[in-house]
């Protein structure tokens, strides 16, 4: 599948607002209950940073493969180019922040993923 420049429309959360959103930088908030995820993608020029608000969430990465727990007001950085998969970590939903900079945004889903993490 090709690169995106919206991914709104590839998966479905509870909710996701738009805070910030300038030239090479945006700020997201998703809201996602226990059996949402974000699927496998990376970006081509923008890291993740993730900033948990409330409930948990989980950040399945490859390149190397590595298994990250989040709790409210921890944050975690994928760099641009590292495939990574989020779920929810918990049995209520749960809302984070995504810092995406400094650079030209897109989604690059992938199909497959070797089987590190729920697909």
């Amino acid at each position: 599948m090709a690169a995106v420049k919206d991914a709104s429309h590839l998966y479905e959360v509870e909710r996701r607002a738009r805070h910030a959103e300038r030239p090479g930088f945006r700020i997201s908030e998703l809201q996602i209950s226990p059996t949402q995820k974000v699927p496998w993608h990376y970006h081509t020029n923008v890291a993740d940073t993730f900033y948990v608000l409330d409930g948990r969430i989980r950040v399945f990465l490859q390149e190397p493969k590595e298994d990250v727990r989040l709790g409210p007001g921890e944050t975690y950085t994928a760099r641009a180019g590292r495939p990574h998969l989020v779920v929810n970590d918990g049995s209520v939903s749960a809302t984070f922040l995504v810092l995406q900079g400094l650079g030209e945004y897109d989604y690059v889903p992938l199909t497959r993923q070797g089987g590190a993490a729920p697909a």
